[in-house]
């Protein structure tokens, strides 16, 4: 599977994009479905879905020959399409897959006239070698064109920053280095050495990205591509430091303090206490800020433990002392928070200084996690059921305010662990209502209720869609993401927000909607169970617990077998899987492999044993190791030697 991404690498070299005003809008939407055809085509050879990968490309050579006919104008701008066609065409011939080619033109543009000849000869040729290098166009000014420090961070803090760098839209935020190449939870966006597999490049070559008026000029996604085609290098001293001052500070980095965990005697926590002050009253200056105040970042505890301009502001053991507590209490320099804003109270003062001379210990899951999160992670662990499902009733309105462009009338149906809201009939939603209350007899099976007798920790959302297309505009409107052409559901949970999304059409039978409903309401079921649960177990106990309750053919089970062994092989080691650094698809088949193994009979008393661990909010790793004798990474690393034999 390596060898096919490799070679498939050729197909997305070349790449250019479009400029909005250079053709009509009717006309860039012709491109720029050919141009995510041949995407998903690259996708899907890297993936040795060869026979998916044929489909995309016939798909995108009818749609070309339609522009040739319609919009022969069109056709020279098209030409970085149609060579990276023609060479998919090569590569698939010589695995005995016959495509017809583009119909050929009279009129070849004069700016490459081999086309011509090229779509006449057959397809006799071998696939041309990887180039040693990555080619693009030489933009760079730099003594390293592919430092990203000094050019690659520059290009996403100014071109993605204001959604992924100050926010978090789609789950995905990254303040760092280490954040970008973490991605959001559904997986990695960047695969080292794989533009083809990598999202980013993906989503911006496509047009997906950037939303609203933004574009990436061609000359830095050349740029990016080629970073990534190298292996997606740090040349940084830190790579938590932050993304948009990384070309100031990479070669001279204001030295971090090293984190010191909580012991669980302080009397102050960072995570309940502290973050929530940060976060309501230095938001704008140090938190989510395009331009931050005095070089101070404070997105994440790791940037507060940093510093800024003026150096470290927090000294373990002497609050009073620390430049932090100064700047609120007014005593050196302006006062913080600056902006006419009113002064903490001295009591939230006291609590920081009291905090910082405990040793300013941090007891959140992580020092990258964004302190935002991390304080509605905090507010969800002390909040009541039905406090928990008012927030999450509030969030699903402002969720379907963004996506509901139709304005057509919302109606909902409401249970006792779930609120069903949709465009689609009353019916429709009472049905699904009865379908997801009834499908908790099967979840209980694999995820009992918690101790507060809720499954979700407060009531989940559902959200249903009339048309798949819906379901589409909802992953891009509020997720911020685009999701794969075979989907019909799926479940997202950030730590507090929990909820299933769905496509119910009107003529869509029960046993129909059931299958499209188990598999994510019982992840979602594992994932509320803890914060720091992986999402690949989540996601893996609810494909193999859909799956079991499906009773699939030989075929699909076959099908499925040969998915979960390319992924395996595709994986250099379980860290890369572990790590999230495998795709999405790829992750989620591993996952389901490994969920299987857990919940078989040999090992089901051990199962139930971490969720007994879990649910006394024993850290998962803690909670696997007592459970199973071995930890995670053991444990993993065992299944993945089996897995290849």
């Amino acid at each position: 599977m390596k060898l096919f991404a490799r070679l498939f690498v050729l197909l997305i070299v070349s790449s250019t994009l479009i400029a909005e005003d250079a053709v009509s809008l009717s006309d860039r939407k012709k491109v720029l479905d050919i141009n995510r055809a041949v995407a998903k085509a690259g996708q899907d050879y890297a993936s040795g879905k060869l026979e998916e990968c044929a489909d995309e490309i016939r798909s995108a050579t009818q749609l070309i020959n339609m522009v040739a006919e319609q919009s022969p104008s069109l056709m020279d701008q098209l030409q970085p399409a149609i060579k990276r066609i023609e060479k998919a065409r090569e590569l698939l011939e010589s695995k005995g897959i016959v495509i017809e080619p583009i119909a050929d033109r009279e009129n070849v543009t004069d700016a490459d006239p081999s086309m011509a000849s090229n779509r006449r000869a057959k397809s006799s040729k071998r696939p041309a070698k990887r180039p040693e290098k990555p080619t693009g166009p030489e933009v760079f000014m730099t003594d390293d064109p592919l430092s990203f420090t000094k050019v690659v961070a520059p290009i996403l803090a100014n071109r993605c920053g204001q959604c992924h760098v100050a926010g978090a839209k789609g789950g995905f935020q990254m303040l760092s280095y280490a954040g970008l190449m973490k991605g959001p939870p559904e997986g990695v966006v960047i695969m080292p050495g794989d533009n083809i597999g990598s999202r980013l490049i993906e989503t911006i070559e496509t047009g997906d990205m950037p939303r609203g008026s933004g574009e990436v000029p061609a000359t830095e996604l050349a740029t990016l591509k080629a970073w990534v085609a190298a292996g997606a290098k740090f040349d940084g001293a830190d790579p938590n430091a932050p993304l948009v001052s990384s070309a100031s500070v990479s070669n001279q980095p204001s030295p971090a303090m090293s984190v010191t965990r909580a012991s669980g005697n302080e009397t102050v926590s960072f995570a309940k206490d502290i973050a929530g002050l940060l976060v309501n009253n230095c938001s704008g200056c140090h938190i989510d800020a395009m331009q931050i105040r005095g070089g101070l970042r404070m997105d994440n505890f790791a940037g507060l433990l940093r510093g800024g301009d003026s150096g470290s502001v927090i000294e373990p053991g002497k609050g009073s002392d620390s430049l932090f507590v100064k700047k609120l209490r007014g005593l050196e320099g302006d006062r913080m928070p600056a902006g006419g804003r009113p002064a903490l109270a001295e009591k939230d003062i006291q609590l920081i200084a009291k905090w910082i001379d405990e040793g300013a210990t941090f007891d959140g899951s992580s020092e990258t996690q964004s302190l935002p999160v991390m304080h509605q992670l905090a507010w969800a662990s002390s909040a009541s059921p039905e406090e928990v499902a008012s927030k999450r009733a509030d969030l699903a309105k402002e969720a379907w305010a963004l996506a509901n462009g139709s304005g057509k009338q919302i109606n909902e149906a409401k249970s006792d662990e779930f609120l069903v809201l949709g465009t689609g009939s009353q019916a429709t939603l009472d049905l699904v209502s009865t379908i997801v209350q009834r499908q908790l007899k099967v979840v209980d099976s694999v995820m009992p209720a918690k101790g507060d007798g809720t499954y979700y920790r407060g009531r989940a959302t559902v959200f249903v869609f009339p048309r798949r297309y819906d379901y589409s505009e909802f992953a891009k409107m509020v997720e911020q993401r685009s999701i794969p052409t075979g989907w019909t559901s799926h479940w997202s949970y950030d730590g507090i927000n929990a909820y299933v999304a769905v496509v119910v059409g009107e003529n869509d039978d029960e046993a129909t909607i059931e299958s499209r409903l188990l598999a994510p309401l019982t992840s979602l079921a594992v994932a509320t169970q803890g914060s720091d649960l992986p999402r690949w177990l989540a996601e893996g106990v609810g494909v193999v617990t859909a799956m079991r309750k499906a009773k699939l053919s030989r075929d699909d089970r076959r099908k499925i077998e040969m998915e979960t062994q390319q992924a395996v092989m595709s994986a250099e080691n379980a860290k890369q899987f572990l790590e999230g650094k495998m795709s999405p698809e790829q992750s989620d088949r591993v996952g389901a492999a490994i969920a299987t193994t857990l919940l078989d009979r040999t090992q089901r008393k051990k199962y139930d044993q971490l969720l007994r661990q879990l649910s006394e909010n024993a850290p998962f790793d803690v909670a696997f190791t007592q459970a199973f004798g071995v930890t995670v990474e053991g444990y993993v690393e065992a299944w993945f030697q089996y897995a290849r034999k």
